[in-house]
């Protein structure tokens, strides 16, 4: 166990117009440092989360964080990013900061805001994720990205219409319970399945029901080492950690695949002594149906063009063998791409204190997640368990 997370904060994830990216960072960074039991004066050092990449015109947000105390002032803050698994970058960052010994806490806060973008500049902001290339002039911008993915993996392994509206389905039930997801509604299994006037075909074979949610929105976090975390009042441990990256272009691997995300999750299961099946539930990257379908199979939960038993047969429900994404996933919940992974991370710690509310796992003990940027480029896992 090289890091524990022992106070953390979520805000509401959804359209917030009376927000501003500084607004957001203050409220998430005051309430974890809060929750940690902590004073600003014991922070070390900062990672902010922000992707940006157009979203808004302050684009050197670091320093913003110290905005949430005086105390802050003059403690090293840093902004990393790496598409949207940018928030899992940098509580990986922080865990490093602490492993290493360089801080004794450390301040994780992910950010982003969106919605205040137009729609056309919100497509091309997103499709810089993308390897502009080969995929720059793609018709319905990054959903066009993994509407070719789901062509191909229909082509190879037979239309999975039936699967994803299951997950959209899976997954927006689940997001019912979670006070901070963006879209608390059960659309059903038939109105996922069913194209209509509210559900069009967006790219390929995905329709609205199979995308996530444009959002805006913080999370954040305080780490600390083991040792220190068994002090404080709450603690919830890193066992597992790994960070795999892949070629940014498509056309140099097999995307089916999601070899980077198999990778991660190999070295993060390894690094735990841990099979997959020893997890309690996982949080995982739900952009686009089809990647959740994917990471199934990535994940060892399933064999290659076979990621439709999990979700057809139950296995991934509330009350499966495995559930995965019981927050409600990106699909309900929301993406705002740098709070992202920190959210992922924070409802993960809630779940295995047990004070995850309405979206509780049963008995959760350990908990897996993945956080990916791009098309399987970035790929993040951590494996979380208890230390109380």
């Amino acid at each position: 166990m090289t890091a524990a997370m022992v106070g953390w904060a979520h805000l509401p994830f959804g359209k917030h117009s009376d927000e501003t990216v500084e607004s957001m960072i203050v409220k998430a960074a005051t309430d974890a440092i809060h929750d940690a039991g902590i004073s600003a004066e014991d922070v070390d050092e900062i990672v902010l989360g922000h992707f940006n990449a157009g979203f808004s015109a302050q684009d050197f947000t670091a320093a913003l964080v110290l905005q949430a105390n005086p105390a802050l002032r003059f403690t090293p803050a840093t902004r990393v990013e790496n598409a949207c698994a940018t928030g899992s970058a940098a509580v990986h960052q922080g865990v490093r900061a602490v492993s290493s010994g360089a801080a004794r806490f450390v301040l994780v806060v992910g950010v982003e805001q969106m919605t205040t973008t137009p729609g056309p500049e919100i497509g091309k902001n997103l499709l810089k994720a993308s390897y502009l290339k080969e995929d720059g002039d793609t018709p319905a911008g990054f959903a066009g990205v993994f509407g070719k993915i789901a062509d191909s993996y229909f082509q190879k392994y037979g239309d999975q219409s039936d699967a994803l509206a299951k997950i959209a389905a899976k997954n927006h039930k689940n997001g019912v319970g979670n006070p901070y997801a963006q879209m608390r509604k059960d659309l059903g299994y038939e109105f996922c399945r069913d194209e209509s006037e509210k559900n069009p075909f967006v790219a390929g074979p995905l329709k609205r029901t199979d995308c996530s949610l444009v959002s805006d929105g913080a999370a954040a976090m305080v780490l600390t080492d083991p040792a220190t975390a068994l002090g404080m009042k709450k603690a919830v441990a890193f066992r597992g950690l790994a960070h795999v990256q892949d070629f940014l272009p498509m056309s140099k691997r097999d995307i089916l695949k999601f070899e980077g995300c198999s990778k991660a999750w190999g070295q993060a299961l390894g690094d735990a002594n841990l099979a997959i099946d020893d997890l309690s539930f996982v949080e995982t990257h739900d952009c686009f149906t089809i990647a959740e379908l994917i990471e199934y199979e990535a994940m060892g939960l399933t064999k290659e063009g076979e990621g439709s038993r999990a979700v057809l047969e139950g296995w991934t429900e509330m009350d499966g063998k495995l559930p995965v994404n019981p927050s409600g996933g990106l699909k309900a919940k929301g993406h705002p791409i740098g709070a992202t992974g920190v959210s992922m991370h924070v409802l993960t710690a809630m779940q295995l204190t047990g004070t995850a509310g309405d979206i509780q796992v049963k008995n959760a003990e350990l908990g897996g997640i993945f956080n990916m940027g791009g098309a399987a480029v970035a790929n993040y896992v951590s494996i979380l368990q208890s230390m109380k």
